[in-house]
């Protein structure tokens, strides 16, 4: 049986004036998938995001997310789905817990739900103890994961991860990665941009962007094989040189 599609993708279109940012854009997201959007600064990712998060509306083309038409549903896109940026996540003169409960209140929660998913977050996490600390005192990493609980706080459908990771060691990056296995196995679908190539690896499937057009879909595994190539670097690298496209939407 096919897997719950919970974005749906066709023929999306994005114009600033004469530039196109996204250029006919079709692919499907799946329940519990971690889906790459990978691509060089200038390529789409974010402006894409933009459009499935329902803060942006498309110039044409059949968009859902969640259920919900990104044209004439964006609230309730909103209230089914997590986000995390690198560039904004959190408030670093709010601590932990009040950045826990701002949030909480924000995607809807009730105050019962705040509090036992507050506790529940800090636990898991193991930082009880630092729960009154201000965000902007922590290192890099742990705002990192603490952003990503708390963009799961609510237990959405999807959540949209912008370059998460970007500016973390590769050890702390390792632990994120966790993290989103986690989630995935709960059934939330991760949907990630990274300019790192080595965590194109560990996506279910990948998509590749080179000047807003897709140029390739599928797992990783397979687009090194049929680009005969060792890496995801290699197979982005040999796209963004404009070698032959590869695009197919299967899980």
């Amino acid at each position: 049986m096919q897997a719950d599609k919970v974005i749906q993708v066709h023929n999306l279109v994005k114009k600033f004036g004469n530039f196109t940012a996204n250029d006919a854009l079709s692919f499907d997201v799946y329940r519990g998938e971690i889906f790459g959007f990978l691509g060089a600064n200038g390529a789409g990712k974010t402006t894409t995001i933009k459009i499935l998060t329902g803060l942006s509306k498309p110039t044409s083309g059949d968009i859902s997310v969640a259920g919900f038409d990104v044209y004439k549903q964006s609230d309730d896109i909103k209230r089914n789905i997590g986000y995390m940026s690198q560039k904004f996540s959190l408030y670093e003169d709010l601590s932990i817990v009040e950045n826990i409960r701002l949030y909480g209140g924000i995607y809807g929660l009730s105050r019962k739900e705040i509090k036992n998913r507050t506790n529940a977050l800090l636990s898991r996490l193991g930082i009880e103890d630092k729960a009154n600390v201000l965000i902007g005192s922590l290192p890099l990493g742990w705002k990192q994961k603490i952003a990503f609980s708390v963009a799961i706080v609510h237990n959405p459908d999807i959540v949209f991860l912008d370059e998460p990771s970007s500016g973390v060691d590769p050890i702390t990056r390792r632990q994120f990665w966790d993290m989103i296995y986690e989630a995935a196995h709960q059934g939330i679908t991760v949907f990630v941009t990274t300019h790192y190539m080595d965590e194109a690896e560990y996506c279910d499937r990948v998509a590749i962007l080179v000047s807003g057009k897709m140029v390739a879909l599928d797992s990783p595994g397979k687009l090194k094989h049929d680009y005969d190539e060792d890496s995801m670097e290699g197979v982005f690298v040999k796209l963004a040189r404009g070698k032959r496209s590869f695009v197919k939407n299967n899980k």
